[in-house]
């Protein structure tokens, strides 16, 4: 058994700093650490209970199948916020036959990104 003491989610972007002004600015994730200068520099953002690190560069877009979900408290007010901040917008909040409020933005280089709001009933927000 592999004992995780901590974890990142790795990404790299066809062009790093559109991907730093996205995740920072439109996004506003705030940063955890940044590192490296030039074509080397990274940045690690807070991601709720991980981190997203946007370093390197690739020549190919992410996978197409990579997805971030990311858990916000009121998705419409996200809506109205990315909105306004120019994220692509690829389908606005609505309730899913699941029960969580999911709104759909990507990111520069196309990564889809499900902006999600746990309703109080719903069942993630019990333990047993």
């Amino acid at each position: 058994m592999v004992h995780v003491l901590g974890s990142r989610m790795l990404l790299r972007p066809t062009d790093p700093e559109r991907s730093r002004a996205f995740y920072g600015d439109t996004l506003g994730l705030a940063v955890y650490r940044e590192f490296g200068t030039g074509p080397e520099r990274g940045t690690v953002y807070f991601l709720g209970g991980g981190f997203l690190e946007v370093s390197g560069r690739a020549d190919e877009p992410p996978a197409p199948g990579l997805r971030l979900w990311l858990q916000v408290a009121d998705v419409h007010a996200a809506y109205e916020d990315l909105r306004s901040r120019g994220a692509e917008v690829l389908r606005p909040p609505r309730r899913e036959p699941w029960g969580l409020i999911e709104m759909w933005i990507a990111d520069p280089d196309g990564v889809h990104i499900a902006v999600v709001e746990v309703p109080p009933d719903h069942p993630l927000r019990f333990r047993p």
